[in-house]
């Protein structure tokens, strides 16, 4: 993921110092939930396919991981739009390194350099940041958002989700995460703003991922229970015109 995206070139980007044991972290941060971070990964796909409807099987749509990290979410990706082409991006060029490791078959990956999405405009139908943007700093949100509409084609798809702030849980699986250590929050309403001033239309957000492992059974009722302020995360999604 994008980790600190500063400007300063010279800058060594955070997430390089986790890359080798980010997944092990990552396991360990989500313990608490019953679930492996694959269970997360293949939700999000699986949500993001839900709202595009067939075309998610059936046609060879251009899909960007931003902020992919070492590419865990790509194979989930590929079960959930199995004819689309994936393209993964990150600023830290050693998570990229083990995601060509692991994933160059299925995907395309290149590094995040001098603050630019390196695509040209308009290259993907759906653009994808899957708690990204806690990592990046505040000041530098609006530039982000507005990388991610510069690469959707008219009429193509962002989905961004973040933790949610309001549940107690996810606050306190940040906070003990060593490579959430300078993470700073979203609420949704703050993402809701980012996603409106980067010119994003028909935005639409719900709270997810309410259940842990042992009300599994429950998970069922999710989809009608969008409202409620109290899934562990949320989405925010807009369509770029």
């Amino acid at each position: 993921m994008p980790g600190k995206t500063s400007m300063n070139k010279s800058d060594k980007p955070e997430f390089d110092q986790y890359a080798n044991d980010y997944t092990e972290m990552h396991k360990a941060s989500v313990q608490m939930s019953g679930e492996d971070p694959a269970f997360f990964a293949a939700y999000k796909a699986k949500f993001m396919a839900a709202q595009i409807g067939s075309d998610a099987k059936s046609k060879a749509l251009s899909i960007l991981d931003f902020g992919c990290g070492v590419g865990n979410t790509i194979a989930h990706l590929r079960e959930a739009f199995p004819a689309a082409e994936l393209y993964g991006t990150d600023l830290s060029g050693e998570s990229i390194k083990l995601a060509l490791d692991t994933h160059a078959s299925e995907a395309t990956f290149r590094t995040i350099e001098n603050a630019r999405i390196p695509y040209v405009d308009h290259s993907f139908d759906i653009a994808v940041a899957a708690c990204v943007f806690h990592h990046i700093p505040p000041s530098e949100r609006n530039h982000w958002i507005a990388e991610l509409r510069r690469v959707l084609k008219p009429g193509g798809q962002v989905f961004i989700f973040e933790h949610n702030v309001l549940n107690p849980l996810t606050v306190k699986t940040v906070r003990d995460c060593p490579f959430d250590k300078d993470a700073i929050l979203l609420p949704r309403s703050e993402l809701l703003n980012l996603a409106r001033a980067g010119d994003f239309e028909s935005i639409r957000s719900q709270y997810i991922v309410f259940f842990p492992k042992p009300l599994a059974y429950l998970r069922l009722l999710e989809p009608v229970m969008g409202w409620i302020p109290f899934g562990a995360q949320y989405v925010v999604r807009g369509l770029a015109v």
